[in-house]
């Protein structure tokens, strides 16, 4: 299924939260996304995305608040692949990538501020599934998020794509 945020918010203007613009763009193979949301709230600490990645990610999309860093890149290509393996959707992250290269190359939506070649540390330190808020929008964990070079926007309930 194709997704298109604009028709999504024509279609339901009751329904989407719609984040700021130009916050997030894309870096993966797969440009328009959507899912029901697991949430990771990390700072420069990507244990929790590793893990995640390696769980059943079907109709899932990633959502990751890295508080905005541009220090650490919170997504890299293995997890990436892993991510890919496992049938996840997409992955939201607010801060950076790497291998970016690579990303534009895989079957998975990759949205983020921008890339930075330096990997985190992992202590094993952030917050799974709790909501999360930024680019002006709360991501709700269970909620559904449908991303493309639009934008990105959220609803409280699955949504169909317009005929």
């Amino acid at each position: 299924m194709t997704i298109a945020t604009p028709d999504l918010c024509d279609a339901y203007p009751d329904l989407v939260r719609v984040t700021i613009p130009t916050i997030t763009r894309n870096f993966g193979g797969r440009e328009n996304f959507g899912g029901q949301i697991v949430t990771i709230k990390c700072h420069e600490d990507n244990s929790l995305v590793k893990e995640q990645a390696g769980t059943d990610g079907r109709g899932k999309v990633m959502v990751v608040d890295g508080g905005g860093s541009l220090r650490r890149a919170l997504l890299g290509d293995m997890i990436a692949e892993n991510a890919v393996k496992n049938g996840w959707e997409g992955i939201i992250i607010y801060g950076c990538i790497r291998d970016a290269a690579v990303m534009a190359t895989l079957d998975l939506g990759v949205q983020a501020m921008g890339t930075i070649p330096l990997k985190t540390e992992k202590r094993g330190l952030g917050d799974l599934n709790v909501p999360v808020m930024f680019a002006g929008v709360d991501f709700i964990p269970g909620e559904y998020v449908y991303a493309d070079s639009n934008g990105v926007v959220v609803s409280r309930e699955a949504l169909e794509m317009p005929a």
